[in-house]
């Protein structure tokens, strides 16, 4: 099969605050249905900080959580059977389709009584039969029916976009005809208290880079995509729904949990994957921003795109998904094709009054645009950055 630039996107599933599945997340995502009702953090525990957060539709839990790591999984498996099934390959048949799963607490933070029971006693506690599942693409990949290699990443925030660049990588290097990439977390008490004890947690609805931003709102979601060898797509007469096209990555090696103050690795990080794509500025129509709500997270990623790309409009959807780890860039990646398909991008929810340290206003009002190609990015903890470059498909 010949050498390829870029990687079809020819399957798409999704489930975070918005809704399940690709039809009901993207009509409420373009009708303004944004998610402001939050989920008290007392479902995850009783002991849980009062902080809300944006969980997922609770039919999807049939039942109840484990609240474990098989959580994660179940959010994954949703959105990984709503994307083969689009992209027209059958599950149980050992279809020759790699799984690259991005996840930061999907894994094995999810148990901590089984870490508590093996340092008092000595003795794994029966939570430790989690570990066959905090590996979520091998989970994924036998539960799936599915015979391509398994490959989980955890790299804070930005694992999930990650897991998409790994994806086109091996695409382009001809290591693989089709990928199941993506990320996936459901919410646990380990992050949900993290967050809380750094102060960067808002109590109100997040509002990415407005001006009076306080912090965070955590969400869960889980979103995966079938990339695929063009070729491979067009003798299976399947649909490009879009192309990722470039990916890059940066390490700012400046602090744990700030970003520089100079955005170098997402300056790194925005030049390669642009580069790789071959995109040129003005053939960006817009920026889907990482936008946590943080006050030094978005005056750094707003000043360094200003910088940078100074006429592309920058978009924020941390307001109606909240801050989802590492299934927020496979969700606003989504996002992205979406706008850009629909020629339209929805308003930034939560914004209303421009930030004079950031200098830079988000996309506030319907904004329609004609340029076929645009920019996701994703900045995580210990001075992580990636970048997506989509183009439209058909």
């Amino acid at each position: 099969m010949a050498a390829c630039t870029y990687a079809a996107v020819t399957g798409l599933g999704i489930v975070c605050a918005l809704g399940t599945g690709t039809e009901q997340v993207r009509a409420r995502l373009f009708a303004g249905e944004y998610a402001r009702t939050r989920t008290p953090a007392s479902v995850l525990s009783p002991e849980a900080l009062d902080f809300p957060y944006f969980a997922v539709p609770a039919d999807v839990w049939k039942g109840r959580r484990s609240l474990a790591a098989k959580d994660s999984l179940r959010l994954g498996l949703v959105a990984a059977r709503e994307a083969l099934a689009m992209a027209g390959i059958p599950e149980g048949k050992g279809e020759e389709v790699a799984v690259i799963a991005g996840t930061t607490s999907g894994t094995a933070l999810h148990f901590l009584s089984g870490y508590k029971a093996c340092r008092e006693s000595g003795i794994p506690g029966p939570d430790c039969a989690e570990y066959l599942v905090s590996n979520p693409a091998l989970a994924m990949r036998r539960d799936l029916g599915l015979a391509g290699i398994p490959i989980t990443l955890s790299n804070a925030c930005v694992s999930g976009a990650d897991a998409a660049g790994l994806g086109l990588a091996m695409i382009k290097s001809g290591r693989c005809r089709k990928v199941l990439c993506g990320g996936l977390d459901a919410l646990s008490l380990v992050p949900h208290t993290g967050f809380a004890r750094l102060m960067i947690y808002d109590t109100a609805p997040c509002a990415p880079f407005d001006k009076n931003r306080a912090g965070l709102n955590l969400g869960e979601a889980a979103a995966f995509l079938v990339l695929e060898h063009p070729e491979s797509a067009q003798s299976r007469g399947q649909r490009i729904l879009g192309m990722l096209a470039g990916y890059g990555a940066g390490s700012d090696a400046h602090h744990f949990t700030s970003p520089h103050p100079e955005g170098l690795g997402l300056e790194i990080a925005v030049r390669q994957a642009m580069h790789e794509a071959g995109v040129r500025p003005d053939e960006l129509a817009f920026v889907n921003v990482h936008g946590t709500g943080t006050r030094e997270n978005d005056k750094v990623e707003g000043r360094t795109l200003h910088r940078l790309l100074p006429d592309t409009p920058l978009w924020c959807t941390k307001g109606l998904t909240g801050h989802t780890l590492g299934a927020a860039g496979p969700v606003e990646a989504i996002f992205s094709l979406w706008a850009l398909e629909e020629g339209i991008v929805p308003p930034s929810a939560g914004f209303v009054e421009e930030d004079p340290e950031i200098g830079v206003s988000p996309v506030h009002a319907p904004l329609p645009i004609h340029a076929g190609a645009a920019l996701s990015t994703s900045l995580g903890f210990g001075g992580c950055n990636s970048a997506l470059v989509l183009r439209r498909g058909d």
